[in-house]
């Protein structure tokens, strides 16, 4: 199974990128964030042209989260609880050759003095417990996305400097840390421990010519999944092209 995540900034921008990466790497799952639309005005039949289901939910302008696949999810589960969840446009399960695959937009936080990063904090504390009710940790499952957080200094550029940034302040990284522990471990970096390789740069002061980046979107799986990760790389082309995501695209292969 190849399996991808893409932080879009927005599907209707950037749907020739998906589209062509989808023709060139025909991953089985391909999970988007930031799709800022509205459900009725999600492509879908553009991602049916190219072979794919799509499950999605969006909101105009902000957040939203879809996942592609080439068959037919078994389950689909929106939102962080049963019922109405207005945290359903952030966190997306479907259900894939019986792996639970959990596609998230964490918050970003805005500042570290700011309700925003205190809703951070304490959604990382949420979806601890969504796993817990959802999730079991001996069984194959993914949890990938956006996670807005850089859990090492060799995630993100000058680390000495970013102390007081919502995606690496001390208390975020413990919080990341704490979901993590559930039972998941992040493929890229078991492939590739020594490597200094971000995910996301911004677009200002030439940040992705100079490498000014942060590592800021994860695959990561259960213990007996992970053994199974034969690959985990960042395909930078999707960066490069003229009216590109801040983001890339992150993707992995499960034997």
């Amino acid at each position: 199974m190849k399996i991808a995540t893409y932080n879009v900034n927005s599907i209707r921008r950037r749907l020739p990128i998906v589209l062509d990466w989808l023709a060139l790497h025909q991953p089985d799952v391909f999970c988007l964030q930031e799709t800022k639309v509205q459900d009725q005005d999600f492509p879908l039949e553009e991602i049916r042209a190219a072979g794919y289901h799509a499950t999605f939910r969006g909101m105009k302008g902000y957040n939203g989260v879809a996942t592609l696949t080439r068959e037919l999810p078994e389950s689909v589960f929106h939102g962080l609880h049963d019922g109405p969840d207005n945290e359903d446009v952030r966190i997306l399960q479907t259900v894939v050759h019986g792996i639970p695959i959990v596609n998230s937009y964490v918050p970003q936080g805005n500042s570290i003095t700011s309700e925003k990063y205190a809703f951070k904090l304490e959604w990382f504390r949420r979806i601890r417990q969504y796993f817990d009710a959802r999730l079991t940790p001996g069984a194959p499952a993914i949890w990938l996305g956006d996670l807005n957080i850089a859990p090492e200094p060799i995630d993100v550029y000058h680390p000495e400097k970013r102390g007081n940034d919502t995606d690496f302040h001390i208390d975020a990284r413990e919080a990341f840390k704490a979901a993590a522990s559930w039972g998941f471990v992040d493929v890229f970096r078991q492939l590739h421990p020594d490597r200094v390789q971000f995910t996301y740069w911004d677009y200002f002061r030439n940040a992705l010519e100079r490498n000014f980046g942060w590592r800021i979107d994860h695959i990561l799986a259960t213990p007996s999944l992970a053994q199974k990760c034969i690959a985990a790389e960042v395909d930078m082309a999707p960066r490069r092209v003229e009216g590109s995501s801040d983001h890339t695209v992150l993707w992995a292969e499960f034997k």
